[in-house]
């Protein structure tokens, strides 16, 4: 289908696209039509652009948006979010937590999947320039996401964190706690996802699928657990997995989108006295910090893409990508 190129509305700005990267919760909309009702996401009519990891130039100005501000040509990423814009949420970064609803650009408002695409001027996020802008497009979901989980569970160099499910997200958190100093143990069914989890600084890999990772992660730790572990995968089998896998007092976080999980409530959480926290993707204030950490460390991000595509390569893409045995896709215009 063919869709006209955007014009900038009062506070917009038009981006030109220079790379937009795949998710794993893209694959929630790829493979059926209700895959935005497994997210909690009301459909839209007709159909909709893909694509919530955008990143490129800005090409036009919409009225409103404040002079000296957001220049021409600017590099920025966009915090794929909008809201009302005055809540306390909104205000604090945190638009897709806005209780009067909330957009989600490449879900329920056009995407960056296209040449050019129209935002909020408010939802873009400064590019440092020692970013590529596929790191950029990285960084405005998977990565920022990663990054995020691991400043909520107050990650340090002491801990030890297994990481179940090694798509873009959890390679992302193995990266990331690598560089600040953990023990990371990455659980993985993919043989090809385990060896980039090794790449990426994991000191152990796990294959749920020929030993027992609870049992493999408590020798790992001298009987323990794990202080840390964070399912990025959605499964409901990982999430039990990492639950039990957590030591006495630790922390377990659920990042992969979609389904349920059942847990014997005294068994599991209480008499360990254990916490479970989930965490959603990030702020506008986060998705900035994560860029200039990566930025200022040197962190060479690009590696987590094993394939790069052009757009009409897209339906090729795609049926790739649901393999689930790659690293990270990216659109590069």
């Amino acid at each position: 289908m063919h869709f006209p190129d955007p014009e900038p509305g009062p506070g917009d700005v038009v981006l030109e696209i220079k790379a937009s990267g795949m998710c794993g919760s893209d694959l929630h909309f790829y493979r059926a039509a209700e895959g935005a009702k497994s997210l909690g996401l009301d459909l839209v009519d007709g159909p909709v652009i893909a694509g919530h990891e955008p990143c490129g130039v800005i090409v036009a100005r919409g009225t409103d948006v404040p002079e000296g501000r957001l220049a021409l040509g600017e590099r920025v990423m966009c915090h794929h979010y909008s809201g009302c814009g005055i809540c306390s949420s909104c205000r604090s970064g945190w638009q897709q937590l806005c209780p009067s609803g909330f957009v989600v650009y490449g879900a329920t408002a056009h995407g960056a999947h296209a040449p050019y695409m129209r935002v909020p001027a408010d939802t873009l996020v400064a590019l440092p320039e020692a970013l590529s802008f596929s790191e950029g497009a990285a960084i405005a979901c998977g990565t920022g996401t990663a990054f995020r989980a691991l400043k909520r569970m107050n990650l340090t160099g002491r801990d030890t964190i297994a990481v179940f499910g090694q798509g873009p997200v959890g390679l992302s958190v193995v990266l990331l706690a690598a560089e600040m100093g953990a023990r990371v143990i990455a659980v993985e069914l993919s043989h090809e996802r385990r060896e980039m989890a090794r790449t990426f600084g994991a000191a152990e890999t796990i294959d749920p699928g020929t030993i027992d990772p609870v049992e493999t992660i408590r020798n790992m730790t001298r009987g323990e657990g794990a202080s840390l572990t964070i399912d990025c995968s959605g499964s409901s089998t990982a999430r039990v997995q990492a639950v039990h896998s957590t030591r006495t007092w630790g922390t377990t976080c659920l990042v992969g989108e979609g389904g349920s999980v059942t847990l014997d409530v005294s068994k599991d959480i209480m008499r360990r006295q254990l916490t479970i926290i989930g965490s959603w993707t990030f702020s506008s204030v986060d998705q900035g910090e994560c860029a200039r950490y990566i930025a200022e460390r040197g962190i060479d991000l690009d590696r987590i893409f094993t394939h790069r595509f052009s757009l009409d390569e897209a339906e090729t893409a795609y049926r790739l990508f649901d393999r689930q045995s790659t690293g990270k896709g990216v659109f590069e215009f």
